[in-house]
């Protein structure tokens, strides 16, 4: 069972929660894969999408062919409890770049959650496993894309960004760089 760990209010009505868990099971409208440009699952977070999603996510995402570092598409979720997979493509560390190409893929990511009307969602750390790109480096542009998207957006749908985590390691940088997030956020806790 996935266990809520902190969480924020932001500024327009969208709550932000750290979760440990396993990405699979969360009960949101759409989850995000971290993905390659090919959407092909290789390990991690792809994989275990992939085994418990079933063919039918990797059918379309077959059919979507390749996807830009930075950017995201949408597939449907299969056997999923979601009714979404949004396939975000960070960077692979050392490409160049890579803060500003993470925080274009995680606002590539809530951008897609919102053209579909998600209104909850939920990521990984995108880019800090096969990547490796530095787990506490991630967990702060991912905390101040998702920040800077809230504040920017008009309208939007998403009400609940929660990001969830697997492994011990991840969850201490994360837990790191929100005490240090969170103290710029009014409703931070």
């Amino acid at each position: 069972m996935n266990a809520e760990i902190r969480h924020a209010d932001l500024d327009g009505g969208c709550r932000v929660t750290l979760v440990r868990g396993d990405i699979t099971s969360e009960r949101v409208d759409a989850i995000v894969n971290a993905a390659n440009t090919h959407l092909h699952p290789g390990g991690g977070v792809a994989a275990a999408i992939a085994r418990k999603g079933g063919p039918a996510i990797q059918r379309e995402s077959d059919a979507i062919g390749v996807v830009a570092t930075g950017s995201a598409a949408v597939t449907s979720a299969g056997d999923l409890p979601c009714r979404y997979v949004i396939h975000a493509v960070g960077p692979i560390w050392g490409s160049g770049d890579e803060d500003a190409k993470l925080r274009s893929a995680v606002r590539a990511a809530l951008a897609q959650a919102e053209a579909v009307g998600a209104s909850s969602v939920s990521l990984p750390a995108i880019s800090s496993g096969i990547y490796g790109f530095p787990k506490d480096r991630c967990a702060q542009v991912m905390l101040s894309a998702i920040c800077d998207h809230v504040a920017e957006r008009s309208g939007g749908t998403l009400r609940f960004i929660r990001l969830c985590l697997y492994d011990a390691p991840t969850v201490e940088a994360f837990e790191a760089a929100w005490s240090e997030w969170s103290a710029d956020t009014p409703e931070g806790a």
